[in-house]
């Protein structure tokens, strides 16, 4: 007599897609890197918000304070990771590389880090604090996060579990969808406003075959990988602040998108704040690959 199958973790009428793109942003705020590939780790892809930009005080900066760290890409290289900015010669940041230990925060958090000298933090003064305005910070220190450093999502939306990440704003992971960004293109181009690239949300995962805004909904997301499978877990809406307002491309800011998103993503479970894309945490696949093409199965959330 044969055995009776194990039950499959999705409903076969459950949400089906597949990985469209795969987005690291290595320093905080600035610009990501569309990858084929990533490795997965518990803090979220690798190498992604591994450094960030701090003040004097070692407070975090991003482009709320300092719009043109938009227009500082970053590319990897073999053993580095290289860095461009429009006026500027490459600054060359070695993947391996972590100097003078010192104490910083990041929102709520004072973590510990590695500060990466004075030649990086020379060319990112350099950079982004010319014609230095009011407020802005006197200089720029690099630091990268510290590995043996432990810093947990919020447990109240993790649901008691331990979810570490590293300079992101709280989550391992965040997805969304080409349809989310679609309709939101759709209703700019209606009222004669021009369409914005999905770089503007910073997502990690952007995933295809979904209705717009399923993300919203999907519980655990399973991905098929040459390995075995991963396991991510959306587990809060992303709040969204200016940073969509502003063009990746030119550092301009402008505020059609933060307008047109308070007419129809307004998140009362995140008292009125207008959310785009799920925060996820990473449940299982440490050390697979992530790659674009891969199957993504999950299920609906009905939680009220």
């Amino acid at each position: 007599m044969s055995s009776t199958p194990s039950p499959s973790p999705v409903e076969a009428d459950a949400p089906r897609g597949q990985i469209a793109r795969l987005l690291v942003y290595p320093i905080k705020s600035c610009a990501g890197v569309d990858l084929r590939q990533a490795l997965l780790t518990p803090t979220g892809l690798d190498y992604d918000r591994a450094w960030m930009l701090v003040d004097e005080t070692g407070e975090f900066v991003t482009q709320r304070e300092l719009p043109r760290m938009a227009l500082i890409q970053p590319k990897f290289r073999s053993s580095d990771l290289a860095l461009r900015a429009p006026g500027m010669l490459a600054l060359h940041l070695a993947l391996d590389r972590a100097e003078q230990p010192c104490r910083v925060r990041v929102w709520e958090d004072e973590v510990a880090a590695y500060d990466m000298g004075d030649l990086a933090a020379q060319w990112f003064s350099d950079f982004l604090l010319t014609n230095n305005s009011a407020g802005a910070p006197r200089r720029l220190r690099l630091v990268r996060f510290d590995p043996e450093q432990k810093r947990l999502s919020s447990a109240k939306w993790t649901g008691g579990l331990e979810a570490p990440n590293q300079f992101s704003d709280g989550y391992a992971l965040l997805v969304t969808s080409l349809a989310s960004h679609q309709f939101l293109n759709e209703r700019l181009r209606a009222v004669g406003a021009a369409p914005v690239a999905l770089e503007r949300f910073r997502p990690n995962i952007v995933l295809d075959g979904l209705p717009a805004h399923d993300e919203d909904r999907l519980g655990d997301l399973h991905i098929a990988t040459a390995q075995g499978s991963a396991l991510l877990r959306p587990v809060k809406p992303c709040s969204r602040c200016s940073i969509p307002d502003i063009d990746p491309v030119t550092a301009s800011s402008s505020p059609e998108v933060g307008d047109i998103l308070q007419g129809y993503r307004q998140n009362p479970a995140q008292g009125g704040a207008v959310t785009f894309g799920m925060n996820a945490i990473v449940l299982q696949g440490v050390d697979q690959t992530l790659e674009i093409g891969q199957q993504v199965d999950a299920s609906y959330r009905f939680d009220g």
